[in-house]
């Protein structure tokens, strides 16, 4: 959880610069909060998942099938619908003769989505060879090369798509922006694309927009901008949890008020089981000092992510939970996995905490000079790295870290 506990500090000294003044108002989203069962049928669900039968080769049917699933999964956080997905997915890649490529592009979606990015990595290539939609490949690509830490095969995908008109684009050169730490760029590039959902009046985009809009304008310290565009999701979509979170994120890291962002996330995880709004919500009881409630939420975690279908999805999740558990050999364990799997600054971040944590500063230390330092901008690493310097006593390096993180923080 101590990815929570940084942006909170970066939270509260931007706020405290800049928005000071702004307070939520409950009236603006009690109405959200109103929990209804979310929906796992449709009419439309059932016209084409009844055209699948055990030796189906009705291809349209698999493909509609696994975007209803996919819809699911995101209204309930439930893994056995993502899971669904992806075997509608292989089955239409089985039996695809044309338009091969969308549906290896789809299964690489699926595969992101689940954290298995070497198996979307795997499907993008395939899709890429097969040349038909080249430049939806080549996005795909960027979204994978990034998740990867391959950051010149990004660019260079990026390069491949250029367009100021596409909202694929923006999004994306925006997504570049911000990895290169220029949070100006990121926003304008974000506003450029919202412009266009707007334009198209698509409800998927429109929401996409808001949604990371609002995280973008969390970060440059834009409180009550990022509150409004979180509304503005609700208000498309009423149950939508990403938005009650942002919203919850704000009222307790801008606020201060845990019981009330506690109270939003219990109207979220009545119908949504993501195990991270778990940890979300031990973080927030361990701020109001509820230790029952704390280890309440982190055995749901916990009891969560036994089913394993989830597989890798929350592994950087958990290494927080078995640190807080004082397990450090099992967060080692996944750390290492995530090193692995995933070579960014992010989960060599995660590697270099573990070390701290188990008091081995020398090889923290060694983590941060080979895999962090120069390679990323993200003020929550950065001052994950100043605990290191400061542990293995350079505190030179702790006061340059201190002056570009108070920068950071009024950009």
């Amino acid at each position: 959880m101590r990815h929570f506990i940084l942006i909170l500090l970066t939270l509260f000294f931007i706020s405290c610069g800049k928005e000071g003044k702004f307070i939520t108002d409950p009236n603006d989203y009690n109405a959200y909060l109103k929990t209804q069962p979310s929906t796992t049928t449709s009419k439309y669900f059932e016209l084409w998942n009844s055209k699948i039968q055990s030796d189906s080769t009705q291809l349209m049917s698999f493909s509609h099938v696994a975007g209803e699933y996919n819809r699911y999964f995101k209204n309930t956080g439930d893994i056995t619908y993502l899971k669904k997905a992806e075997q509608a997915l292989d089955k239409a890649v089985e039996i695809a003769n044309l338009n091969k490529a969308g549906y290896y592009r789809a299964l690489a979606r699926n595969y992101i989505t689940q954290h298995r990015f070497q198996d979307a990595l795997q499907m993008a290539t395939k899709a890429l060879e097969n040349k038909e939609g080249l430049k939806d490949t080549q996005a795909l690509l960027f979204d994978v090369h990034m998740e990867l830490g391959n950051y010149s095969e990004a660019q260079q995908q990026l390069e491949n798509i250029k367009n100021m008109s596409d909202f694929g684009y923006l999004i994306r050169v925006a997504k570049w922006s911000d990895f290169k730490g220029d949070l100006d760029t990121t926003i304008k590039f974000m506003e450029k694309a919202l412009g266009k959902a707007e334009s198209s009046k698509n409800k998927n985009l429109l929401l996409w927009s808001y949604t990371n809009l609002a995280d973008y304008y969390g970060h440059a310290g834009r409180i009550e901008d990022s509150y409004n565009h979180y509304l503005k999701a609700l208000s498309l979509d009423p149950q939508n949890a990403y938005a009650k979170k942002g919203i919850a994120w704000i009222v307790f890291s801008h606020e201060k008020n845990g019981e009330e962002a506690l109270r939003i996330m219990d109207s979220v995880t009545k119908t949504n089981e993501s195990p991270d709004y778990y940890l979300l919500k031990a973080e927030i009881a361990d701020y109001m000092g509820n230790e029952p409630s704390r280890e309440a939420n982190l055995d749901m975690f916990s009891m969560t992510l036994k089913n394993p279908g989830y597989g890798v999805m929350y592994n950087a999740h958990s290494v927080d939970f078995h640190l807080e558990r004082e397990d450090y050999e099992k967060a080692l364990y996944l750390a290492f996995t995530e090193t692995k799997e995933r070579p960014t600054p992010e989960s060599y971040d995660l590697l270099a905490y573990v070390y701290l944590k188990k008091g081995e500063y020398d090889k923290a230390l060694d983590v941060v000079e080979k895999h962090i330092i120069g390679k990323t901008f993200e003020p929550g690493i950065l001052l994950n790295v100043a605990h290191i310097y400061k542990a293995n006593k350079d505190f030179e390096k702790v006061q340059v870290l201190k002056k570009e993180l108070a920068e950071a923080t009024y950009e």
